[in-house]
């Protein structure tokens, strides 16, 4: 069996729920409380692709933000691919998830695979995506409605994820 390990970097806003969305696929937990990254949390995940592939994803939660700074840019080195994770119920978050993307590909000096989930689906009294602008989102790169908190989606992101930087 073949085993590989890729650096995953997962960028949005503030309180967007990156380090919820890491929580949730790695340990399957969720925590009403937030706590705010400082820096970056470095967590891992292994999935299966197949087979025969063993896939290792070193997950980069780099603490919110919409630029990257100095100390963020380092965090962003390496990368293989982004995780990029807004707020339905912020609609902004998209704006700056995209606007850090593209941040973060001209510090690679490349472009890599990116993922974008919309998280907070739970809350969809206060939900500020329309879906027409999803629709649109969706033409332009893998796009994911999903919930930290209830566990939808997330696992659906990751994967594809792990399929494009797996090839």
């Amino acid at each position: 069996m073949k085993s590989i390990s890729r650096k995953i970097i997962l960028l949005g806003d503030f309180a967007v729920g990156k380090t919820s969305t890491v929580a949730r696929s790695v340990r399957n937990t969720f925590s009403d409380t937030y706590l705010t990254t400082v820096g970056v949390r470095v967590d891992s995940k292994a999935m299966m692709l197949g087979d025969d592939l063993q896939l290792r994803l070193v997950l980069w939660d780099i603490a919110g933000a919409n630029t990257l700074d100095q100390l963020r840019s380092n965090y962003v080195m390496g990368a293989h691919a982004i995780l990029l994770v807004a707020d339905g119920t912020r609609a902004e978050t998209v704006d700056t998830a995209l606007g850090l993307r593209e941040q973060a590909w001209r510090l690679l000096g490349r472009e890599v695979p990116s993922v974008l989930m919309l998280n907070k689906s739970d809350l969809a009294d206060a939900w500020a995506i329309s879906q027409d602008r999803i629709r649109e989102l969706q033409s332009r790169l893998p796009t994911f409605t999903a919930s930290a908190k209830l566990a939808t989606g997330v696992e659906e992101a990751f994967t594809a994820l792990a399929q494009e930087v797996a090839s």
